[in-house]
């Protein structure tokens, strides 16, 4: 019983290994177009409409109603 709580508390471990990981490689060809004044706008106009679209998808599928 006690290898089994131990492989279940390595999962967390694992999956912020992966998420990590994961994280660096999405990020890491974007930091470079934030040096560039026209692409760090473009970049921060695309995550803050992204961000707004996403939350606007997840309200409407949830019927979340902000009244």
């Amino acid at each position: 019983m006690k290898n089994f709580i131990l492989n279940l508390l390595r999962y967390p471990k694992f999956l912020a290994i992966i998420t990590g990981g994961v994280l660096s490689i999405v990020i890491a060809p974007i930091i470079p177009l934030f040096k560039k004044p026209v692409t760090a706008i473009a970049m921060l106009t695309a995550l803050v409409s992204g961000f707004i679209g996403v939350s606007l998808v997840l309200r409407a599928m949830l019927g979340l109603d902000i009244a």
